[in-house]
C-alpha cells in the first residue's frame, strides 16, 4: 500500500546518501536529538524530515513550523556607494525599496542565465546584506568581490550568522511570547535583541504563509531554537525539514535555483521576469535579457496539475500536442490538494487551461496547465 508520505518522498525527494565531508549547521546535534533524517543539500548535511513531510507541511499551513536554514549564504556589502554598486550588478531595482526593506532579485551572467536568486536586505546606502542559496553563495561572493569598486567591501559571513525560519499563521504568537518584534510589513526587517543576543527579524519566507526569518549569530542559534520550540508548544510548533520546505514552495509556485531557474533558464523563461528592471541602464546580463524580452522567450515555466493521481517528477517529458514537448522542473504530491502538481518548462504557445501529458515511467498521464500558486495563502 502506498501512503501519501511515500508519494511525497519518492522520486526527486528521495533521501540520498550523505557524504561525510558535507558541512553542518550549528544545530546539527539538535537535529540528531529530534530524530531527523538527513540529506545532502547545496554542500550541507541538512534535515530532510523529522516525523514526516506531510505532517510538517500541514503544520506550517495550519499552525507553525520551525526550519533551520543556516546553510543559506550571508553576504554583506559595506562602504560608500554600496547600494549603487549592488544595483548595478543585480536585476531588480533598489530604487523600489527603502532602508529596512528587503527585495527579491537575481544575479545573472552576461548571457542572461541565472547564477542565483536571492533576497537583498537594505540597511542604508552604505550597507546591504544578501542571502543567496547555499550552493551558489561562493560564486556570488566571487563575482561581487571581483567587481567591487575601491572602498566597497564584500564580506562572506557564511559561518558568522545562522538563520531560522518560523513559518505559519501562529508565528506572530510564538515570537510575541518571547518579546521579539512582530507585525512589521511583509518584505521588511527590524533589529532587536533576545536575551542580549542581537537578531534581525525579517518578514520573509519561502512557504507562502505568514512568517519570519531570524538572522542570529552562529554560536547563539541554539539558544533561540530552544526558546522557539518551548514558546511555540502551545501554538503547535513543529520542527520542519527541507522536504516540507520543498512541497510548501512548490504549492506556491516559487522557483528553486538549479531546477526552475539556472544558467540555462533565464528569468523570463522561469517566471521571474517581474524581478528584472530593464529600466535600469545596466546590470549583469541586461543586454541579453533585453533582447529576449523583445523577441519573447521560446519557453516558459508553467504550473501543471494532475487530472488523476499521477505525480510529476523533475526531468519527466511533457507533451503539449502540436506545440511540442517540454520538461518537468519541479514536481511533487501536494499535501494540501492531495494530488500531483509541478512546474514545467513548456513551449511559449502553451496556455493556461490547456491539457498536456506527462510521461511517468512509460505511462501518459493527463495534466492541466494552471497559473501558480496552486493553493491560497497569505504571507502578508
Amino acid at each position: 500500500m502506498t501512503t501519501h508520505e511515500d508519494e511525497v518522498t519518492s522520486g526527486s525527494n528521495e533521501e540520498p546518501d550523505v557524504p561525510e565531508e558535507l558541512a553542518r549547521t550549528a544545530l546539527y546535534e539538535r537535529h540528531v536529538e529530534l530524530g531527523a533524517k538527513f540529506a545532502a543539500f547545496g554542500g550541507w548535511e541538512m534535515p530532510l524530515q523529522y516525523q514526516g513531510i506531510v505532517d510538517e507541511h500541514n503544520a506550517v499551513r495550519g499552525e507553525v513550523g520551525l526550519f533551520d536554514v543556516s546553510h543559506l549564504g550571508k553576504v554583506s556589502i559595506i562602504g560608500p556607494g554600496a547600494r549603487a554598486f549592488v544595483d548595478s550588478c543585480l536585476t531588480n531595482s533598489l530604487d523600489k525599496i527603502e532602508a529596512g526593506e528587503a527585495q527579491y532579485t537575481l544575479c545573472c551572467d552576461e548571457s542572461g542565465g541565472v547564477v542565483d536568486d536571492m533576497i537583498v536586505y537594505l540597511r542604508s546606502d552604505e550597507e546591504l546584506m544578501l542571502v543567496p542559496n547555499a550552493a551558489n553563495s561562493d560564486e556570488v561572493v566571487r563575482r561581487l568581490t571581483e567587481a567591487a569598486p575601491e572602498g566597497v567591501d564584500v564580506r562572506d559571513h557564511q559561518r558568522r550568522y545562522g538563520i531560522l525560519a518560523l513559518q505559519g499563521p501562529n508565528s506572530d504568537a510564538v515570537l510575541a511570547a518571547l518579546w521579539i518584534p512582530v507585525g512589521h510589513d511583509y518584505m521588511s526587517f527590524v533589529d532587536a535583541h533576545f536575551h542580549e543576543i542581537p537578531i534581525t527579524v525579517c518578514r520573509t519566507g519561502y512557504t507562502g504563509e505568514r512568517g519570519y526569518e531570524l538572522i542570529i549569530p552562529w554560536d547563539d542559534v541554539h539558544v533561540l531554537w530552544d526558546a522557539l520550540i518551548a514558546a511555540g508548544e502551545p501554538q503547535g510548533v513543529v520542527p520542519c525539514g527541507l522536504g516540507a520546505r520543498d512541497t510548501l514552495r512548490t504549492e506556491m509556485g516559487y522557483p528553486l535555483h538549479g531546477q526552475d531557474l539556472s544558467k540555462e533558464i533565464s528569468p523570463f523563461q522561469g517566471r521571474a521576469g517581474w524581478a528584472v528592471a530593464l529600466s535600469k541602464p545596466s546590470f549583469w546580463g541586461r543586454d541579453a535579457l533585453a533582447r529576449e524580452k523583445e523577441s519573447g522567450p521560446a519557453r516558459r515555466l508553467r504550473g501543471i496539475q494532475a487530472l488523476d493521481r499521477a505525480i510529476p517528477r523533475p526531468g519527466m517529458t511533457v507533451t503539449a500536442g502540436n506545440s511540442g514537448t517540454g520538461t518537468v522542473t519541479s514536481g511533487t504530491f501536494s499535501p494540501t490538494l492531495r494530488q500531483g502538481i509541478g512546474l514545467a518548462l513548456l513551449p511559449s504557445e502553451v496556455s493556461e487551461g490547456d491539457q498536456v501529458t506527462v510521461d511517468i515511467r512509460g505511462r501518459s498521464e493527463s495534466f492541466e496547465v494552471v497559473r501558480p500558486p496552486f493553493v491560497k495563502s497569505s504571507p502578508s
